[in-house]
């Protein structure tokens, strides 16, 4: 065989080697996207109500991206839920977004399919946090849709009388129906990560049930903070009869108590049974309602690729401030620059009779502070 077969034969190799790479990556490029995907994204596409959409158009469930196969059949089978779904998602994306954005990591969405971006393949405190506050949002959206007669499956909470109500009290109304908003949210939330099947024991498995156990701890916080509200009758307000319902909290105690979980996590690992345990066993055991972590989170100073961690670049901060929203925590010690602005403001204003209120405009000049 003379040189010149064998160096055909040799690019011949050399193209089929680097079709095999490229193929191979495509797959793998391919499986990384759609272990991205995340039903996250409902909260930051607008979902259509399925009435809305004409004959022949392409059915509501398989236009919505980030649904494992379980959460497509329960879109399926409710599809009325959806857009509440979404708004849950939303509700909870914005809530993380209150909460933090005092931190150097501010709960940023990155785009519209992972939503967080690859910061979440960490099982962090802030991933803690993120699974939590968002299947909060859905328990919160779809027990409100229940009392406004939204969905055709559920409606008013039928949750019985508290025993330490008076008695001349009526207990009615139409209550926002946490029992439905909970079971239900616990059906499509986890249906993701219960379809997984990785090795018992295996740090797949782990953040699995560190998954599980922070989306129950949302669910719990929307439950449990629940109260009754009541309204007074009579004439002319003298509240001579109450009636009373089962009334969700504002949704910002709901980031609030969460927030208090986040900073009290549990750092745990995978026992030899299979199960999550306590990494310091000095600790009291968490309960349904507490956070809990399997990885210490990244400092979140610098733009990361492999951590998904944007950095603190560009981030206002508080000059006079000891905290973390404070310029030397904030920046990682790397400096701030300092500008001014002029703010804008509403001032002196007067009412005049009547019936209006008239303002000045004033504006002042203010201080920011931006990390390096």
């Amino acid at each position: 065989m003379d040189n010149r077969s064998v160096q055909r034969r040799r690019t011949g190799d050399v193209r089929h080697l680097l079709l095999l790479a490229a193929a191979f990556l495509t797959c793998n490029s391919q499986l990384l996207l759609v272990d991205a995907n995340s039903w996250w994204s409902l909260g930051l596409t607008p979902i259509q109500r399925p009435e809305m959409y004409i004959i022949g158009a392409q059915p509501l469930c398989s236009q919505l991206s980030g649904l494992s196969q379980g959460q497509r059949k329960l879109c399926q089978l409710y599809q009325d839920h959806m857009t509440y779904i979404g708004d849950g998602a939303k509700t909870g994306i914005k809530e993380c977004q209150y909460q933090f954005r005092q931190r150097r990591w501010n709960c940023s969405t990155v785009d519209n399919t992972s939503v967080f971006g690859r910061v979440m393949q960490i099982g962090s405190r802030e991933t803690a946090f993120t699974y939590a506050i968002s299947a909060a949002g859905v328990v919160n959206a779809i027990s409100r849709a229940c009392r406004e007669g939204e969905l055709s499956t559920c409606g008013c909470s039928r949750t019985a009388r508290p025993r330490d109500l008076p008695r001349d009290w009526l207990w009615g109304g139409c209550g926002d129906n946490v029992y439905y908003g909970k079971r239900f949210a616990q059906e499509f939330v986890d249906a993701r990560e219960r379809e997984k099947n990785y090795p018992r024991g295996s740090r797949e498995h782990a953040r699995t049930l560190m998954n599980l156990h922070n989306n129950e701890a949302g669910r719990q916080a929307v439950y449990n903070l629940a109260d009754v509200a009541c309204k007074c009758h009579g004439v002319s307000g003298s509240c001579s009869l109450k009636t009373c319902w089962l009334q969700l909290a504002d949704f910002r105690r709901v980031g609030e108590f969460l927030k208090e979980k986040y900073d009290s996590a549990a750092a745990m690992r995978i026992g030899r049974k299979g199960k999550l345990e306590l990494l310091d066993k000095r600790f009291n055991p968490p309960t349904p309602e507490d956070l809990v972590y399997i990885d210490l989170s990244p400092d979140y100073c610098h733009r990361n690729e492999t951590t998904g961690s944007l950095g603190t670049q560009g981030r206002f901060c508080n000059k006079t401030s000891e905290g973390m929203d404070g310029c030397e925590l904030m920046c990682c010690g790397r400096g701030y620059d300092q500008f001014r602005i002029y703010k804008h403001e509403r001032c002196h204003c007067k009412f005049h009779w009547c019936c209006y209120v008239k303002c000045k405009r004033c504006s002042t000049l203010v201080d920011q502070f931006v990390c390096k």
